[in-house]
């Protein structure tokens, strides 16, 4: 029974799924140029103001690490880093905290998603736009390109991968030079 279900069927398995979905199998990753930026399934950590910023993270946006932080929201400890990003984000961005989306100040369950709200990206519209000396509307029609679907149209809601969206920020950077 070992070898059956311990060797056999596992390497069977991983074979199987390496054959039908050797991107996702390998992490998903993303390269450019032969160089791995990222995976698709991982959120980053992005600080500089020509990039878009993604949810913050319990885990340090290290994989290896994942999981919430398991405070509770009357946690002192959670309000106050609450508070602070949501300081930080209303001078960076120019809005009053009421006008900060939810993704842009909570961790998702795993620390690491890779997404945040259409909402959330608009908002940095024109600091990207600043920063980038560009025009809004180009900004916004990168993102309206990048927003993805809920799952098989009905799981989830829209969104838009960080990484993914600042990759097409540079590319039409490098393009227009």
């Amino acid at each position: 029974m070992l070898l059956l279900c311990g060797g056999l069927y596992t390497g069977g398995v991983t074979m199987l799924g390496q054959w039908l979905f050797p991107h996702q199998a390998t992490g998903s990753l993303i390269q450019v140029n032969g160089k791995t930026l990222g995976s698709e399934l991982v959120g980053q950590a992005f600080v500089s103001d020509h990039y878009f910023h993604g949810r913050p993270s319990a885990a340090g946006y290290d994989p290896m690490a994942t999981g919430g932080s398991n405070l509770a929201s009357d946690n002192p400890e959670l309000r106050e880093r609450v508070a602070a990003d949501s300081t930080v984000i209303q001078r960076r961005e120019g809005v009053q905290a009421a006008d900060i989306p939810v993704d842009m100040l909570a961790a998702s369950g795993a620390g690491l998603d890779p997404h945040i709200s259409p909402q959330a990206a608009y908002l940095q519209v024109p600091r990207i736009a600043r920063e980038r000396q560009w025009d809004e509307a180009k900004v916004k029609a990168v993102i309206s390109a990048h927003i993805e679907a809920p799952q098989w149209g009905m799981l989830g809601q829209p969104r838009v991968n960080v990484l993914k969206l600042n990759l097409a920020l540079d590319a039409m950077s490098a393009s227009s030079q």
